[in-house]
């Protein structure tokens, strides 16, 4: 029952924007503070929901709006490369909050604690039945194993990031990674990564996607700013 109400309350998210407002420790915009008037911003744009990385930020984010959150921990472990919520630790600590969707990542590489995907999504479904996750992926072979798994939703957050998907973008032949899934499974998809103008994150929609997370070229302006400087010279 709880399961179904946390599920519906995310209907509102289905073929909208949602922004991600996350800055780490050595870029100019950290700050749960300036991380709270950032979503309220994205709010005020028309965003329907906001993707945030840390405790603070997302109780700091939960003061300012009342949009459904995605809420990640990003943490180093070692030089492991799994780094987005990859322990029960950080879900746990996220639990404390309770983003409406909590992301992790769901790639084939080793965890920080030597579990399977397979492992970890059993122990967070034993222990918090009713919480929404959502797969952060980077191949089509990663996406269609979550969705078996039976993770809410599957995105392609990691797209490029990995070894298993370097060099590769998002919106090669026209999102073939996304149409591809779309063509095997039915699970929500949630495009995300490198969706950088307002017409990719149009097409993605037009593709079957359930919803969109744009993030540095809306909230990074070191980034922004970068792309006009490169142009430029």
């Amino acid at each position: 029952m709880w399961y179904d109400i946390a599920m519906k309350k995310l209907d509102c998210l289905k073929g909208k924007l949602i922004v991600s407002c996350q800055a780490l420790p050595e870029e100019p915009l950290h700050s749960s503070f300036i991380m709270g008037r950032m979503a309220l911003a994205a709010k005020e744009g028309g965003a329907s929901g906001i993707r945030a990385n840390s405790v603070a930020d997302i109780l700091e984010i939960q003061k300012q709006v009342d949009l459904p959150i995605i809420g990640i921990i990003k943490r180093q472990y070692g030089d492991n490369p799994v780094y987005i919520t990859p322990t029960m630790v950080e879900i746990d600590e996220l639990m404390t909050v309770k983003p409406d969707i909590i992301a992790l990542d769901a790639t084939h590489r080793e965890r920080p604690d030597g579990r399977s995907l397979k492992e970890f999504y059993n122990e967070i479904r034993s222990k918090y039945p009713s919480q929404p996750l959502m797969a952060d992926c980077s191949t089509l072979e990663e996406m269609i194993q979550a969705s078996e798994l039976g993770f809410d939703f599957v995105g392609t957050t990691l797209v490029g990031y990995t070894e298993e998907s370097k060099g590769v973008r998002i919106e090669t032949n026209d999102f073939e990674l996304i149409r591809k899934f779309l063509q095997v499974k039915k699970s929500p998809v949630i495009a995300e990564g490198n969706i950088d103008t307002p017409l990719k994150a149009r097409r993605v929609l037009e593709l079957g996607c359930f919803s969109v997370v744009v993030g540095s070229i809306i909230t990074r302006p070191q980034v922004i700013t970068k792309r006009f400087v490169d142009a430029i010279e």
